[in-house]
């Protein structure tokens, strides 16, 4: 199963579910933090790392002996990587997304292709937890390829959490696509339930099944609620604005490893989502679409 903790922005408490989530569990479940920006899953987990790898991804490399500057590359990308002014030809190597298009649309062969490090994956564990996460290199913006690659490393044998990037853009839904539930942690407050909204109608378009937790209830008012109830969409957990949870965050520290309590709530989390799960899993809608999927 594959648990994707979301939200519409930072700061909610994403990682404070993830990392206390995957610590009740404590064993056949591993944790990828996604957030690869900003990763902070190993400041409350604190796992021995043991491995680490390189993300590269290819970037152009034009031959300008062979290039007759028609233009072809410049016209297929996107995302503006590669310019052709008069007899000269510029490529921006921070705005490739390594699609190969140049390279399949050059007539005289003159791209080839040159590497970029993107950023590095490290993975370890912490007791019978396993852990992985992303980080990206200092100056680079592509994150999605990273995301993606520790999406490679999911174990179809585990449970695995992603702790998801803040936000609806490309990087999410790198984190969001292909989950089988997504968690979305947000706070009673107006920006809460403001980017709470976006990231909705982002899982929508996804057709990912989604739950909430409100994290600092009772700190604001009962929009998000009163929102939720309109959408169908169930709140599973409610944590409190307590200063005793405040100051074990504060430290770095899980909570459930100071207010021991909160193990079985973090527990019956787990359960209501795999039950959600199963019970869309043995839908008939869901029969009659996947059947008509086939057959499309």
């Amino acid at each position: 199963m594959i648990i994707s903790i979301a939200s519409g922005k930072g700061g909610t408490g994403k990682t404070t579910v993830a990392t206390n989530l995957a610590f009740s569990l404590g064993k056949n479940v591993q944790i990828m933090d996604c957030d690869v920006e900003e990763p902070n899953s190993h400041l409350f987990l604190k796992p021995e790392i043991r491995e680490r790898q390189a993300v590269i991804a290819p970037i152009p490399l034009i031959n300008e002996f062979k290039c007759s500057y028609c233009k072809k590359c410049m016209e297929i990308c996107r995302f503006g990587a590669i310019a052709v002014v008069g007899k000269k030809i510029i490529t921006f190597p921070e705005l490739c997304h390594s699609c190969g298009g140049c390279m399949a649309v050059c007539p005289e062969d003159a791209i080839l292709e040159n590497d970029r490090e993107l950023g590095e994956i490290e993975t370890g564990s912490i007791g019978d937890i396993s852990f992985i996460h992303g980080r990206l290199k200092v100056g680079q913006v592509m994150s999605p390829p990273i995301i993606k690659k520790i999406r490679t490393l999911a174990d179809k044998q585990m449970v695995n959490i992603i702790d998801a990037p803040p936000g609806t853009s490309c990087p999410v839904i790198a984190a969001m696509k292909g989950a089988d539930f997504v968690l979305l942690v947000t706070e009673p407050t107006p920006f809460g339930l403001h980017d709470l909204t976006l990231a909705v109608e982002t899982i929508k378009i996804l057709n990912i099944p989604h739950g909430i937790v409100i994290n600092r209830a009772g700190l604001g008012n009962n929009d998000v609620k009163e929102y939720a109830k309109k959408e169908g969409i169930p709140i599973l957990m409610e944590i409190p604005f307590d200063k005793k949870i405040a100051q074990v965050y504060s430290r770095g520290e899980l909570i459930v490893e100071k207010i021991p309590e909160y193990k079985d709530k973090f527990l019956d989390l787990f359960d209501q989502i795999k039950n959600l799960v199963n019970n869309l899993a043995k839908s008939p809608v869901k029969d009659i679409a996947d059947k008509g999927a086939a057959t499309k």
